[in-house]
């Protein structure tokens, strides 16, 4: 065997003894498989991920880094105690913005306060939006809000990346603000995350935040 072949093996031995000591540090409960039987039809169990890949599954400790996941932060000096919360609460009436349509509509009709559902988790927060998208529907609303600025989060346009931007700070804040979190999110690093339900194609790009996750992870940390 040549010299230059000789240098390839001993590389190629030393890239797979690499590669299988990073697998070995992942643990295995979060591809460990989950019954199907009387799991939702929407769910992406954690067996179902492809090779490099893991599901950021409710089912473990992975479910932190969805949306609906408690871990307080601070975003331009209000408290949040998930993404969700954030996310939803823009829909509810704001006090910052004087000429909210959404302050015409009887408060009994929203059931919920602003800061009620910036508490929220999980979902309970979701129910939250849930209800403020039927209000929406029956009145005919549109605009969501952030701290008085009004804008249309699904236009695919300004309001859209708009929204991306307060979405990804928020992550980035949960991230960051939250020591176990941010070590958590360091140990997937070398993995594609995937959420545990299809989020499907052409929506505005707040909704992907495991490619958020991971251009924080990849990126900033």
């Amino acid at each position: 065997m040549s010299v230059k072949a000789s240098c390839f093996v001993v590389w190629l031995f030393f890239l797979c003894t690499q590669n299988l000591s990073i697998a070995q540090d992942y643990p295995s409960s979060w591809w460990k498989p989950v019954s199907r039987d009387g799991a939702p039809s929407w769910e992406i169990l954690p067996q179902d991920a492809g090779p490099g890949e893991v599901v950021l599954s409710k089912r473990h400790e992975l479910g932190v880094f969805s949306n609906f996941g408690e871990a307080p932060f601070v975003l331009d000096n209000l408290r949040y105690n998930s993404v969700e919360g954030l996310w939803q609460m823009m829909k509810y009436p704001d006090p910052e913005w004087a000429s909210d349509p959404r302050h015409k509509i009887d408060a009994s009709v929203w059931r919920y306060t602003r800061d009620q559902v910036m508490s929220m988790v999980g979902f309970e927060a979701k129910n939250a939006g849930d209800l403020a998208n039927k209000i929406y529907t029956n009145y005919g609303l549109k605009l969501i809000s952030y701290q008085g600025e009004a804008f249309d989060y699904k236009d695919m346009g300004p309001g859209s990346e708009r929204h991306f931007q307060i979405i990804r700070e928020a992550i980035r804040q949960k991230v960051l603000q939250n020591f176990e979190v941010k070590a958590l999110l360091l140990k997937t690093k070398g993995l594609k995350l995937i959420p545990d339900h299809n989020v499907g194609s052409g929506k505005p790009k707040s909704y992907y935040y495991f490619d958020i996750l991971m251009d924080i992870r990849d990126r900033e940390l």
